[in-house]
């Protein structure tokens, strides 16, 4: 049986754990036929993420996922490399948590210190439980996608490869063997 280099790429993501919702089109190059027409967030949306990509990765000795604009990022790569059902997981998961945040906590999510969102997205992802009816696999799926989102998001950045990571310019000298003491911070690529 022939294989298709999309078919190829699609095995190696597999094997090599691409789970990431939206894979298939960061791998192929290939937009998904299958996406909302005209599916748009607000500059309140764009916010909202924003600051639970903070909750995620929040501001230390070095910047947050916020500082990076996050939001936008998260907006464009749903938008992307999303598939229609895969979209409408992440906009009905982004109502959910604002919803619940305000049922559990009585407060908008908008209106709390990121520790208290932090709090809120950790008892959320260790119970799979809102207070809002739903499906506990859906609760679990779209903490998936704004956690990886963040940490592509993050990490592929200017601020998070050169102040997050270790980060040397290429093209530069190729050097095999790096001591490693416990606890230095890994290499960007």
């Amino acid at each position: 049986m022939a294989m298709n280099r999309r078919e190829a790429i699609k095995s190696v993501a597999l094997m090599m754990g691409g789970a990431m919702v939206g894979a298939n089109a960061i791998l192929t190059g290939c937009k998904p036929d299958d996406q909302i027409v005209g599916l748009d967030f607000s500059p309140k949306d764009i916010a909202f993420l924003d600051e639970i990509g903070e909750a995620i990765i929040p501001t230390t000795d070095t910047p947050g996922a916020k500082a990076i604009g996050i939001g936008a990022f998260m907006v464009m790569m749903v938008k992307d490399t999303y598939n229609a059902e895969q979209q409408k997981t992440f906009v009905d998961g982004l109502n959910l948590i604002r919803k619940d945040f305000e049922k559990a906590k009585g407060k908008n999510f908008m209106d709390v210190t990121v520790e208290d969102r932090t709090a809120y997205l950790n008892e959320l992802k260790s119970s799979g439980k809102t207070t809002i009816e739903t499906d506990p696999s859906n609760v679990s799926a779209v903490l998936g996608m704004l956690q990886d989102l963040t940490v592509l998001g993050y990490f592929t950045s200017e601020i998070g490869a050169t102040q997050q990571l270790r980060y040397f310019e290429a093209p530069g000298r190729y050097d095999g063997c790096i001591d490693y003491t416990p606890g230095e911070r890994a290499y960007a690529l």
